[in-house]
């Protein structure tokens, strides 16, 4: 298998790579392209020296070695995977790894787990001329804590000292348990382009290492499949892609404000022995910018004339970089621009101080987890003298790495969040009367997809009607339990919308169905617009508990990111005919970031056209011109467009909220329900199974919300309306059956009974079934 690595070092640049090359995938797979399933990130974490501190390393957890080590192992079962995957050739992509592993054994690291896939490995470097790629770093630098002003860089250029070995070897010494990282700090070592090709050739071998040129206005136009395919060195044609906003460099006032904070922020953090997380320093950083023109690479023209030279003689041996290494005009030399408004860095750090207080870890705790970690690690590597006693004999050795990490860190799973008391059943809602339309609005619209789900399907459209949804059309394709005969009746009805999707086309029948209702009169005329699945119920969580009284609390937002409350099958082995969300009320605890599956979202969205595309979890295609109209709400609320405006599927730490609104998620409903859909696979994925690995990411058990069940009495109000239907009773019935029948049919086969007791089998805590499934591979 041949490998293609691509190094950066722009960030902007590596991230827009790859994301056209998740656009490109299907075209790249025919052309025997594969992309890894995992963040290419981890290649630089697992690979970098362990005494050579970063932000990621430390935002990520992989501070010590033995979580640097846990992370090998694991890399080294995800490259074995793609290994396995029968293609041609895998591309990777981190601009982590051309910027941070300066040393050779750090690249060394690199091959060595690279060349399980093959020896064939082609590095690219996508370069810039040095001043405009430093204008646009610095400041990146800068809101990670940076506190050395640009004049660093400067004094180097003027010295004609040899950039490489002057940048590394006058690089601060590391705080980096408050933030202050050397590499962050000191001058790029990898803008001495030549010194970068040397180090990756006398690793990888001369003539492995390409340079290419970083041009953004073909990376972010149309032609952005072109700039990959030509990199690639492929002969198919990718097609065309959406132009793109080159990512926006903070401005130069921004910029002085933000490192003159990092310094006081630094001392602040050393007098208390508190680490600040980098989300919160990105939340800081929002409220201290301000409007004004960025770094000007023109005034950084003695960097520009330190690499001229340099620059021909790599043009001449890479002829593709003629005239992208031309510097700007120059202008007046870089001085620190005046921070605007008086600006005074203590009196921010007081605003925020209460923030830090609440947020920060006390340092004492993150290296006693280190320890620990440590400890785990050389526990894992010494002869079997461990007490059984003292861990759960069901969790493999990377997990029980896992377990001692997380257990001591900010990740650690806990039910502390929100002001909404989930375990007491207050008064029940009243039922409401379906609200007249306008003339011409279909209202608010579910848009679904659905593949033998018979039994659950007349609960799941008589909780939405009752909460205050219109209109549904719902998408079918290859049912065999009369998922579309019921869906039929309902549309006959006039309660649904049903479309047959049988005759699907590209990656998945769901992406066919999205694709096809936006031409479809009842999502063109919606007011709002929500796309979840069968196993998911909109838990309103305030006032009255229907969509009015949530949209009451958010007037002006476009866009709610409903996140997921995982359900887990609590103790419900057979399948009955009574109400999902009456059965199952154990669930996923409120804080719990990793594994990334639990913290996912879905979105309801106003119909405003400022999106072109619905996809899973959230609509894609941002009309720049409608980008001022766009304000993305959480569940609680509070404004998150920051963060969700452009991309994302998942909440985060500085995002999460349940207080008003969430996602129930009922992924398993009973252990049998759970075997029925491992035998038929997921609708999305239709390549992937679902087994033992699924019910340990799902099967949450641990806290309890019952907040749902107030809607109880108008939910059986309305299910009893639409069961008086015979027809749709007597289908009901029938779907009923037909799982009843297969849940039979499937404990009689060996390979589905044993998974049927091994599931039920499994106890873990909450944050076992963390570490659990941060170690399993991400397919099932």
């Amino acid at each position: 298998m041949r490998v293609h690595l691509f190094i950066g070092p722009s960030e902007r640049a590596i991230a827009r790579l790859r994301a056209v090359a998740r656009d490109c995938a299907q075209p790249l797979r025919r052309a025997g392209v594969a992309l890894p399933d995992w963040n290419p990130i981890r290649l630089y974490l697992g690979c970098s020296d362990p005494e050579r501190t970063g932000v990621l390393r430390f935002a990520r957890g992989y501070r010590s070695a033995g979580a640097q080590a846990r992370l090998l192992a694991e890399l080294t079962g995800e490259i074995d995977a793609l290994r396995a995957s029968g293609a041609d050739a895998v591309l990777i992509a981190s601009a982590h790894l051309g910027r941070l592993l300066p040393g050779r054994e750090e690249l060394e690291r690199v091959r060595t787990l690279l060349s399980r896939l093959g020896d064939d490995i082609r590095v690219t470097a996508h370069v810039e001329e040095q001043a405009r790629h430093l204008a646009r770093l610095y400041p990146d630098r800068v809101a990670e804590g940076r506190i050395t002003p640009l004049g660093r860089e400067l004094a180097l250029a003027r010295s004609g000292a040899p950039w490489w070995e002057g940048a590394l070897g006058s690089l601060p010494d590391g705080r980096p348990y408050l933030g202050h990282h050397p590499l962050l700090d000191g001058a790029p070592h990898w803008l001495d382009y030549a010194a970068l090709l040397a180090q990756w050739e006398e690793v990888f071998g001369t003539g492995a290492v390409t340079l290419a040129p970083l041009d953004p206005d073909r990376l972010f136009g149309p032609e952005a499949p072109a700039v990959l395919s030509g990199a690639l060195g492929l002969d198919a044609d990718l097609g065309r892609a959406d132009p793109a906003r080159m990512p926006e460099t903070p401005g130069a006032a921004t910029t002085t404000r933000l490192r003159r904070f990092n310094e006081v922020l630094l001392a602040y953090q050393a007098r208390r022995g508190l680490h600040v997380p980098r989300d919160l320093r990105r939340r800081m950083a929002g409220q201290m910018a301000v409007a004004g023109p960025p770094i000007a690479a023109g005034s950084l023209s003695p960097v520009s004339g330190r690499f001229a030279e340099m620059n021909a003689a790599l043009a001449a041996r890479f002829p593709a970089l003629a005239g992208h290494l031309d510097p700007d005009p120059p202008a007046p030399d870089w001085t620190e621009a005046d921070p605007l408004f008086g600006f005074r860095a203590t009196q921010y750090l007081t605003a925020f101080r209460s923030q830090i207080d609440r947020n920060a870890q006390p340092i004492a705790e993150m290296k006693a987890a280190d320890r620990a970690e440590d400890d785990a690690l050389a526990a894992a590597r010494a002869p079997a003298t461990a007490d059984p006693d003292r861990s759960n004999p069901a969790l493999p050795p990377l997990a029980q790495l896992n377990l001692a990490k997380i257990a001591g860190s900010p990740y650690a799973p806990h039910n502390r969040l929100g002001s909404v008391n989930e375990e007491e059943l207050a008064a029940a809602f009243p039922e409401r009367a379906p609200r007249p339309l306008p003339a011409g609005s279909s209202g608010r619209v579910i848009v679904g997809c659905m593949k033998n789900e018979a039994p659950y399907i007349v609960e799941w459209v008589a909780y939405h009607r009752a909460i205050g949804v219109d209109r549904f059309l719902i998408y079918t394709n290859g049912c065999t339990d009369g998922t579309d005969a019921i869906l039929q009746r309902l549309d006959a009805l006039g309660v649904v919308e049903h479309r047959d999707n049988d005759d699907w086309k590209g990656n998945s029948p769901q992406q066919h169905a999205l694709n096809s209702a936006l031409k479809e009169p009842v999502i063109r005329d919606a007011e709002w617009i929500l796309h979840i699945d069968v196993d998911e119920f909109v838990n309103v969580r305030c006032g009255d508990g229907t969509l009015d009284a949530f949209l009451d609390r958010v007037p002006d937002a476009t866009n709610v990111a409903m996140t997921w409350r995982l359900f887990g099958h609590n103790g419900v082995t057979r399948l009955e005919d009574r109400f999902v969300i009456d059965q199952f009320d154990s669930c996923a605890p409120r804080f719990c970031p990793k594994p990334h599956t639990v913290w996912g979202y879905k979105t309801m969205f106003r119909n405003i056209g400022a999106y072109a595309k619905i996809s899973c979890h959230r609509p894609n295609k941002l009309d720049p011109a409608l980008e001022d109209r766009v304000r993305w709400v959480n569940g609680s609320g509070e404004d998150i467009t920051r963060h969700a405006a452009r991309n994302g599927w998942r909440s985060s730490k500085a995002s999460i909220g349940y207080d008003l609104i969430q996602l129930n998620h009922y992924a398993l409903r009973s252990a049998e329900s759970f075997l029925i859909k491992r035998q038929r696979g997921r609708a999305l994925h239709v390549d992937r199974s679902i087994g033992l690995n699924y019910w340990i990411r799902m099967d949450w058990s641990g806290n309890r919300d019952i907040t749902i069940k107030r809607n109880l009495p108008r939910l059986r109000a309305e299910y009893d309306r639409l069961m008086a239907d015979p027809e749709l009773a007597r289908l009901h019935a029938e779907g009923l059956a037909w799982h009843r029948a297969k849940a039979d049919e499937l404990h009689a086969m060996p390979e589905f009974e044993e998974l049927y007791q091994q599931a039920l089998a499994l106890e873990l805590t909450e944050t076992e079934r963390v570490a659990y499934a941060l170690a399993l591979d991400m397919e099932s």
